[in-house]
């Protein structure tokens, strides 16, 4: 009778400790899916702010350009004798 009672004691320590270690196995697997998530969300505004960073640079790069084409414009039109005429 006291080795089924051993045994029995056993097996419900056994279960025990396999149920605690699927719960710390949950626990973990759970906690690593939540900082997968906040990294996503993290490189996503990155990537946002990158984005738009990019957009501004461009946008002032373009100006840029266009201001330095009609100032070389301007001055060959008062070069060859072409530019405004002042009164």
């Amino acid at each position: 009778m006291s080795s089924q009672f051993n045994a029995g004691q056993n097996r419900a320590h056994a279960q025990a400790a396999t149920e605690q270690f699927v719960d710390a196995a949950k626990d973990t697997a759970s906690r690593a899916h939540d900082q997968a998530h906040d990294a996503l969300g993290h490189s996503q505004g990155q990537a946002q702010r990158s984005k738009e960073d990019n957009a501004t640079f461009l946008q002032q790069t373009a100006e840029s350009a266009a201001n330095m084409a009609q100032g070389a414009l301007d001055g060959v039109k008062n070069t060859l004798g072409m530019g405004e005429q002042r009164k």
